[in-house]
């Protein structure tokens, strides 16, 4: 029997519930966050593989957003959740999107887990938080994710020293058509740095995105694109496996963020997409990733009109 596959207003309307309702006009996940604009410099090193313009060229302008993953746009930033790095790349002919989070793993092999994982994760109206008894029961019927679970994402001290990982693996295609698997990753040029719970016990609630502005003020932040090749047998299809850390690590570019953006109003109606691809870069074989771009046009199109229903059929 073929596994069952949710619709995007599915997993979308139970984003919602796990952020306790919606919130109009805000994305439902990262909810929060601030956008600057930089510029992408490839250093040529990827054309070996693939075709892309951003890969191969001239340096690109970059649109960069940095959030907080929770769905609730009141959330805070002191505690351990993931955040996100979302880059648009615009290279002539085309913008493309990476989207990146501050976990090497996905919670999910399947759009299906993923949308069972955000039932688990409801607050209860008793206690305004998951029912965790509900959520060990799950997890003891996905043995297989036992470990991305029990992953405990980090609190940075600071955006610009977080690492992030596109999570799924893509495909590079080079001029002859040949195709190489690859995964991303972001490394923060001034290394990576987290703060203990105690230490982020004493930070605002925003205090990552005042800190940014604050360092951007002394000079750009920078990242490098580290580009990890696949090899034969190394799963393409579900992002809650790594591959050996032994594969060959390519530096694909760096990212230099200069400022804050002039126009955030025209930046928060946008919506990064990892599905947004150019020549030389396909989706793999991952469900959730193809799914995700789905589910990401669901979310703008109910941001943007005020739509909260689901009668949108894919």
């Amino acid at each position: 029997m073929a596994a069952t596959t949710p619709t995007p207003a599915q997993v979308v309307d139970s984003m919602e519930a796990m952020a306790g309702g919606t919130h109009p006009g805000y994305r439902r996940s990262g909810a929060r966050g601030s956008h600057f604009r930089g510029t992408f410099t490839p250093t040529g090193d990827a054309a070996a593989w693939t075709i892309a313009a951003h890969l191969s060229g001239s340096p690109v302008p970059a649109a960069v957003r940095f959030s907080n993953s929770d769905g609730n746009p009141t959330a805070a930033d002191n505690v351990p959740v993931a955040r996100g790095l979302a880059v648009r790349f615009a290279p002539p002919g085309g913008d493309t999107d990476l989207v990146a989070l501050s976990v090497p793993r996905f919670v999910a092999s399947t759009p299906q887990e993923f949308l069972e994982l955000t039932q688990v994760l409801r607050p209860e109206r008793a206690t305004g938080a998951p029912d965790g008894a509900k959520l060990q029961a799950w997890a003891a019927e996905h043995p297989h994710l036992a470990d991305v679970l029990g992953q405990r994402p980090p609190i940075p001290a600071s955006y610009a020293t977080t690492a992030f990982w596109a999570i799924h693996a893509f495909i590079w295609v080079d001029a002859d058509g040949r195709r190489q698997p690859v995964r991303y990753r972001w490394e923060p040029e001034a290394g990576r740095a987290d703060l203990t719970d105690d230490a982020a016990a004493t930070k605002t609630r925003d205090y990552l995105t005042a800190e940014l502005r604050r360092r951007l003020r002394a000079g750009p932040v920078a990242f490098t694109l580290q580009v990890q090749l696949g090899e034969d047998d190394d799963p393409t299809h579900d992002p809650t496996l790594e591959w050996p850390p032994e594969r060959k690590d390519v530096t694909a570019g760096r990212l230099e963020i200069v400022a804050p953006v002039d126009d955030p109003r025209r930046w928060d109606a946008q919506a990064f997409n990892p599905a947004r691809l150019v020549p030389g870069v396909e989706l793999s074989d991952d469900p959730v990733l193809a799914f995700r771009g789905r589910a990401y046009l669901e979310s703008l199109r109910r941001r943007s009109t005020g739509d909260e229903s689901t009668s949108v059929v894919w």
